[in-house]
C-alpha cells in the first residue's frame, strides 16, 4: 500500500493494533510523530489515551518512544521510566498507514525487557491459543518465530531502540517539538 501523504515530524497519528481474526484490540490516541521513512515511523506517547476492545481507557504514565517497521515483524515501545528504559516489544505485523490511523495485527508475543537488561518472552499460552483458534497460517508461524530471533539479536546487540544514544536522540527531539508547538 502507497501512502498519499505521510504524517510528518509534529503530526499526531492514531494507533490501532487487530488481532488476526481482524478484531479490534486495542487503540492509542495521539502520538506524536517524531521521524517518517519510506519503512519506519518513529513516535511519542506520553499521557496518551489507549482504549481496549472491551471500551476500558486508560493514560500512559510516562513518555515512550515507539518504533514501527515495514518489513519487521515487531513494534517497540520504549518507556522512559526513573529508574532507566523498559521496551515492550510487540511480535505483530509490519504496520500499514492509512487516512484513520497506523494498523497492525498484533501476534501476542511479546518481549519484555527491563532497565537491567533482563529479558523474557509473554503470552506463549495466549499466542499458543489464538494460533489454533484463528489457524495461523504455517508461513505466519514460521515469520512470527523467525522475528523473535531478529529481535532478540536487536537487543543483544544495542541496535536501533535498543542503544542509549537512540533514545537520547528521540526523547530530545521530542522536547524540542514539544516547547516549539507550545511557543505558537
Amino acid at each position: 500500500m502507497k501512502d498519499s501523504r505521510l504524517p510528518r515530524e509534529g503530526d499526531f497519528v492514531t494507533i490501532k493494533s487487530y488481532k488476526h481474526d481482524g478484531s479490534l484490540h486495542r487503540t492509542w490516541r495521539d502520538t506524536m510523530v517524531l521521524k517518517t521513512s519510506e519503512n519506519a515511523i518513529i513516535g511519542l506517547n506520553d499521557h496518551t489515551l489507549v482504549t481496549e476492545d472491551d471500551g476500558r481507557r486508560w493514560v500512559t504514565r510516562e513518555p515512550a518512544i515507539v518504533y514501527f517497521h515495514r518489513k519487521y515483524w515487531f513494534n517497540i515501545v520504549a518507556m522512559i521510566r526513573e529508574n532507566g528504559v523498559s521496551y515492550y516489544c510487540n511480535l505483530a505485523s509490519p504496520f500499514v498507514l492509512d487516512k484513520e490511523a497506523l494498523k497492525y495485527v498484533d501476534y501476542d508475543l511479546d518481549v519484555k525487557v527491563f532497565p537491567n537488561g533482563e529479558k523474557r518472552l509473554l503470552d506463549t499460552d495466549e499466542y499458543e491459543l489464538h494460533k489454533a483458534r484463528w489457524h495461523y497460517p504455517a508461513d505466519i508461524d514460521y515469520i512470527v518465530r523467525e522475528h523473535v530471533k531478529i529481535l532478540v539479536d536487536w537487543i543483544n546487540n544495542q541496535q536501533g531502540p535498543f542503544s542509549d544514544a537512540y533514545i537520547d536522540l528521540w526523547y530530545r527531539r521530542y522536547l524540542e517539538i514539544k516547547r516549539r508547538n507550545s511557543q505558537q
